[in-house]
């Protein structure tokens, strides 16, 4: 669904969507097993992608206990009954596990409701379980339908109009313990509500010196206690996965002990629901609690967050994958044959793919079963090597060896921010500090940017300096946007004080084009010919070279929840259209996404230049749709995306265009999107992404060692980015061509291609390239597949 490569060859020939129909053909969508946020926003996609194409769409109510039941339980459902639903948790067409479905006789039940409905395609929302279930009715249908038709329930005629089933699955899980896709549905919007959690723990914690044990879900994986520990920077995690080593009790009481040594006020323990020691027998929160109280001596207490961690509106991340994968499922099933065995729709790094359902669901089984056995290295590797990564990361910021046990580099690294602030920079800072201490370095922070550095404001970094960075906003190091130009003598010079061997820029637009002038002045500055390492951090997403940048996912949060606020606004006072200013600069990634997560009716970016037509046209759109049961607008623009269609002028166009049939409000968000805490995904982000930058350095610094080595080849100057399912890093000098730098943008934009879709959800015609769908992927372990994983 964008412009990633695929292991299988693709068409030379773009196909649209135009090319699928879906005329005389019925689609069921159904939610099953545990609910999720984002589910609601799959069934909207579905739903609205299924009648854009010409299919009927039924929502199927309480999963395949509905199914089993029929009558009332299965609805057509139209354009209108999926509105204002994206912002909503859970599922409204509600889930239940069914023990008749699980007998012949249930599906039996199921098929003839089906096939009265001439339902044929079945899209199913759920976990494991609710896919294998999906799996075993397609490859029973026709069984079925002949049984129906001997006992004269149905007609010939319909057995043979109906001859196959069609399934495609979608994974719903907060757990994300399904293999083969890197994010399940709802795995982003947990995360949020454990890290809101433990942000608001740590502050009472931190008053009055205690220790707190957090269990978070996961009964069978340990992924969300994973995460969110390395986003909080928790003392201690306990996983199923990988259970704490023979002698753990005293191991653990000891690094905490540390910890306070070192003037920590607070411990901060997280337990994963299904936690077990190396013998398969329970570690729960409450004998974590005694062992610390009874050892340390330290004020203790339990929280258990339970089914918090379900509830509460879906993040913008979620919200995108599950509209993006609705989508998707439409068109598998639109495509299917009843050669292809049933798939699911999955995300494999920023590329939406279909993987063989059952390989799928055979390979999360072989994880529990590498468990059961005791083989927990196995289960690690079968997470895959973004779960092992993310393992590894951890211990190496949590676990600090005695300085006498590290191998001293005698290497001195500089640290330094760039630009504006940017949610997430603060855990790069940290993480690239910590590592960068492990590998034995010298680490050092420059002040205030390149101003900074030109003034001497660097001063040494320790490992405790950097404790309880990864929540905090903002850049702690302090920022400036100038750039390194006019004060390159004195760098130079305060380089050579300081002894730097090399330096990680962590920034946005200017980053890249600081790097760009120290890389012309290496030759009149050889103190300049260090290697140089740049990440990408700037709310814009508008960085030359990556997908993403640190700090744009938190401020799309900002901005999907400030649109769902006014969408609330304007629902109650009926028939208000807002008009919202997005941040940006050039780059209309805020916008568009924003506009796709929101569910925003129209999206204004400078990438995709409009005209007074496109204005009247989506006026009109919008009277039509005053008409209908949904009374409300919304339209996002971004700052820079016309000199002269301004957000006062666009405002006021619609305001005297909808005379009498709505009413306009207008609403700046401002700089409110580069502030607050940063996001699960941006502090996860910045955390590996910075380890992985540092291990870059460390071995260009060792292969020049002894030799007196000068940096002067252009691969000693790189970013380091996510290219479509990949982590590359990437000479500056050969993303000069691909950089717009009178607007501040690449030059192609990724996400461009997910355009057509906020379209075709908010009732447009539009030309969706789906040229990328259509084949069945071999499937791998998490992250086997490039660096990227759920980074």
């Amino acid at each position: 669904m964008d412009d990633g490569s695929s292991s299988t060859p693709r068409s030379s020939f773009p196909k649209f969507l135009e090319h699928l129909s879906g005329a005389g053909k019925a689609i069921g969508v159904l939610t099953s097993g545990g609910d999720a946020q984002g589910m609601n926003a799959a069934v909207r996609a579905v739903v609205r992608m299924g009648i854009y194409t010409g299919a009927k769409v039924y929502f199927i109510y309480e999963g395949y206990q509905g199914m089993v039941d029929g009558g009332s339980n299965i609805v057509e459902a139209d354009w209108e009954s999926v509105s204002s639903i994206l912002q909503v948790g859970g599922t409204i067409i509600g889930s239940a596990r069914c023990k008749a479905f699980r007998t012949r006789e249930g599906r039996l039940k199921a098929a003839l409701n089906l096939v009265q409905l001439g339902i044929t395609n079945v899209c199913v929302i759920g976990g494991d379980g609710s896919l294998t279930g999906a799996n075993i009715f397609r490859e029973e249908w026709s069984g079925l339908l002949e049984e129906l038709a001997q006992s004269g329930k149905i007609t010939e005629e319909a057995m043979k109009k109906h001859g196959y089933l069609n399934v495609v699955g979608m994974v719903g899980s907060i757990d994300n313990d399904f293999c083969g896709t890197d994010m399940t549905i709802g795995t982003d919007s947990a995360l949020h509500r454990i890290i809101e959690v433990i942000d608001a723990i740590m502050t009472t914690a931190q008053s009055h010196q205690r220790t707190f044990v957090l269990e978070v879900m996961g009964r069978h994986c340990g992924y969300l206690a994973l995460v969110s520990a390395l986003a909080c920077g928790a003392d201690w995690v306990f996983l199923p996965e990988s259970p704490p080593e023979e002698g753990w009790e005293e191991n653990m009481c000891i690094k905490l002990s540390e910890n306070r040594a070192r003037k920590k006020r607070l411990n901060i323990i997280i337990v994963a629901e299904g936690a077990i020691d190396t013998q398969n027998k329970p570690i729960t929160s409450e004998k974590i609690k005694e062992l610390v109280v009874t050892q340390l001596g330290y004020d203790t207490r339990v929280t258990i967050l339970g089914h918090v961690q379900r509830g509460g509106t879906p993040s913008a991340f979620d919200r995108i994958l599950a509209s993006r994968m609705g989508v998707e499922a439409v068109i598998a099933l639109l495509e299917a044959t009843p050669e292809i065995p049933a798939c699911v729709v999955s995300l494999n790094g920023n590329h939406a793919v279909r993987l063989p359902l059952m390989e799928c669901v055979q390979m999360t089984q072989d994880v529990q079963k590498a468990m059961d056995g005791g083989r927990f290295k196995d289960a690690v590797k079968l997470r895959g090597r973004s779960f092992e990564g993310n393992l590894k990361t951890y211990k190496r910021l949590a676990i600090k060896l005695p300085d006498d046990q590290i191998p001293k580099s005698n290497c001195n690294v500089a640290v330094i921010n760039v630009g504006a602030p940017a949610a997430g920079m603060n855990a790069a800072v940290r993480s690239a500090v910590r590592v960068g201490i492990a590998e034995g370095h010298k680490m050092f922070a420059v002040y205030d940017g390149f101003d900074g550095f030109a003034k001497g404001h660097i001063k040494e970094i320790g490992w405790a300096d950097v404790g309880g960075w990864t929540g905090q906003g903002g850049s702690i190091l302090g920022t400036k946007r100038t750039l390194p130009g006019k004060c390159l003598e004195q760098i130079a010079e305060q380089m050579h004080v300081h002894n730097i061997n090399a330096l990680l820029i962590i920034g946005g637009f200017e980053a890249v084009h600081s790097a760009f002038m120290m890389a012309q002045a290496r030759e009149s500055h050889e103190e300049l010919c260090i290697p140089v390492c740049i990440l990408a951090a700037t709310l814009s997403n508008s960085v030359p070279g990556t997908d993403f940048s640190i700090g744009c996912d938190t401020s799309l949060n900002v901005l999907v929840e400030t649109c769902d606020r006014i969408k609330q606004s304007a629902s109650g006072t009926k028939r208000r259209v807002f008009i919202i200013e997005t941040m940006g600069g050039y780059c209309g990634y805020l916008a568009n996404m924003g506009g796709l997560a929101a569910g925003a009716d129209a999206a204004y970016i400078f990438e995709e230049p409009f005209d007074i037509r496109d204005l009247q046209s989506n006026v009109e759109h919008l009277t039509e749709k005053m008409k209908t049961t949904i009374q409300r607008g919304l339209v996002l623009r971004n700052e820079s995306c016309s000199e002269n269609y301004t957000t006062d002028f666009i405002y006021q166009l619609y305001s005297e265009e909808g005379k009498g049939v709505f009413d306009c409000r207008k609403n700046v968000l401002g700089h409110m999107q580069q502030g607050g805490a940063p996001s699960p995904f941006d502090r996860n982000f910045g955390t590996k992404i910075s380890a992985r930058a540092m291990e870059w350095i460390t071995a260009k610094l060792k292969g020049s060692q002894g030799k007196g080595k000068k940096f002067i080849t252009d691969d000693s100057i790189c970013l380091l980015g996510i290219r479509k399912r990949n982590l590359l890093f990437q000479p500056v000098t050969e993303l000069k061509k691909e950089t717009d730098f009178e607007h501040r943008i690449p030059k192609e934009q990724w996400w461009l291609k997910l355009r057509p879709l906020m379209k075709i959800l908010a009732k447009y015609k539009a030309s969706y390239d789906v040229s990328d769908s259509g084949q069945l992927e071999p499937v791998h372990p998490r992250g086997t597949q490039g660096e990227l994983a759920d980074i």
